[in-house]
């Protein structure tokens, strides 16, 4: 089958897809920059399979139809196409993204995600804004224009918006971040005043500045909802941007598919992005060690299935701080509990999987910490399942000691023993392949063959 077109490159300059718009919180440390524009990785040249191609191959095809409004051209019909809900909107209120003479606390961008992809929609904007995951590469970007035409075809970007979206940042792979901003009236951030890239582990206080955001969250504070005084700029009111449940004083929400931003998608599109950066960190890690093994191996003559000691560490670095991540070590601890405002937490909890006992690693908990069983739902998604085999056995042989309680290692002890009961038997029947088939896989020697 002939793979369809996706045009590259774009009219646009791309500072980036929202410095704002997805999420990260890096470590200070960590790993050396990969070259992923050469072998093994080849990103911007090596085919993608991601939902953007799916959908146009159906759109050329035939087999979809893209509707267009006058209102928001093409997102809602791209909403259901891609399967994402309306109530995953959050709003950025920060000039930080690819449209940004568009964007303003009273005209927010709006953004709407799954676990698979998000797109950014702006008032009056030219372009949807389109990342999605591809399994092997990581993050891919397009843009689709807002114009009415009866072949729709979606952009992809090739290169320039990884200036923000391939750094420290991001794990240093292409990848999504969300950042917390102090901005002035007209939306524009002040960088040199306090500003943080977030995940699951940022201290509320530390979150959703250039947001808006709505819900409830006791006597926590946050620096979404507010703007900074211009002479002060490091001074916010945060009391008046807490706890707020209608948008409709700050800015006209009739525009918007929905008035919420709402507070529970922050928290998980936070804790997602990051995710999927790591999962592709550890890809691209995997990948470029066993490149750098055959070239070494030929050079120096050794066996082609020849394993070197570098590799092994490698992939256990990379390994450690993906399992550390997805089972919400140093998590933040909520000292209230939250709520959203919309129907999000209900749809997201339904799209499962659950176990006899309907239980899901997408149940929430929201009283003292995110989920209810803290292991990441993105343990089910591709981009875990296509993990080169050795960094995804060194990863499964790791969770199953956690979870049986082998492994008591200081980074886990926030896991209960019935946390790691509950998240054993959840696994054990909703990915049965990864609990009773690849964990009991011996371990590969080490300097031997293991599976590329």
């Amino acid at each position: 089958m002939v793979p369809p077109r996706i045009d590259s490159g774009s009219p646009f300059s791309w500072p980036a897809i929202a410095v704002t718009l997805f999420i990260v919180g890096a470590p200070a440390a960590v790993h050396a920059q990969i070259d992923f524009e050469q072998e093994p990785i080849n990103y911007g040249q090596a085919p993608v399979d991601d939902a953007i191609v799916d959908l146009q191959q159906r759109l050329d095809t035939g087999q979809a139809v893209l509707e267009f409004d006058q209102q928001h051209g093409y997102l809602k019909s791209l909403l259901r196409h891609l399967d994402i809900g309306i109530s995953s909107q959050v709003l950025v209120t920060s000039k930080t993204s690819l449209q940004l003479r568009k964007i303003s606390p009273d005209r927010p961008r709006a953004l709407y995600f799954n676990e698979a992809s998000s797109i950014g929609w702006v008032q009056g904007g030219d372009v949807l804004e389109i990342m999605t995951t591809d399994p092997q590469q990581g993050q891919v970007f397009y843009t689709l224009a807002q114009t009415k035409t009866d072949s729709p075809r979606f952009l992809r970007d090739r290169g320039q918006c990884l200036a923000c979206h391939s750094s420290s940042r991001t794990q240093q792979v292409p990848g999504g971040l969300v950042r917390s901003v102090l901005i002035d009236p007209q939306g524009h951030p002040q960088l040199g005043s306090s500003t943080f890239n977030t995940d699951h582990t940022s201290p509320f206080e530390q979150r959703w500045g250039g947001w808006y955001v709505t819900g409830s969250h006791g006597a926590m504070q946050h620096m979404g909802n507010v703007i900074a005084d211009q002479s002060q700029p490091d001074r916010i009111d945060r009391e008046t941007g807490a706890n707020l449940t209608d948008l409709s004083r700050l800015f006209n929400v009739r525009p918007y598919l929905t008035p919420h931003s709402d507070l529970v998608a922050l928290l998980v599109l936070e804790h997602q992005v990051q995710m999927q950066n790591l999962l592709t960190r550890a890809n691209y890690e995997n990948r470029s060690a066993a490149h750098y093994d055959g070239v070494m191996n030929e050079a120096l003559k050794r066996p082609a299935d020849y394993v070197s000691e570098s590799t092994e560490r490698r992939i256990a670095a990379v390994g450690d701080r993906l399992l550390q991540y997805m089972l919400f070590s140093g998590e933040f601890r909520l000292t209230a509990p939250v709520a959203g405002t919309s129907e999000f937490a209900t749809e997201f909890v339904a799209r499962g999987p659950h176990d006899s006992r309907g239980r899901s690693l997408r149940d929430f908990d929201l009283q003292t910490r995110l989920f209810k069983y803290p292991c990441s739902y993105l343990i089910y998604s591709p981009a875990f399942d296509q993990l080169p085999h050795p960094v995804q056995q060194y990863v499964t042989r790791r969770l199953r000691d956690v979870l049986t309680g082998k492994d008591r290692s200081p980074e886990f002890a926030h896991l209960s023993a019935a946390d790691r009961a509950a998240i054993r038997e959840i696994l054990s029947e909703t990915k049965p392949d990864l609990w009773n088939d690849r964990a009991e896989r011996p371990e590969p020697p080490s300097h031997s063959t293991v599976e590329r």
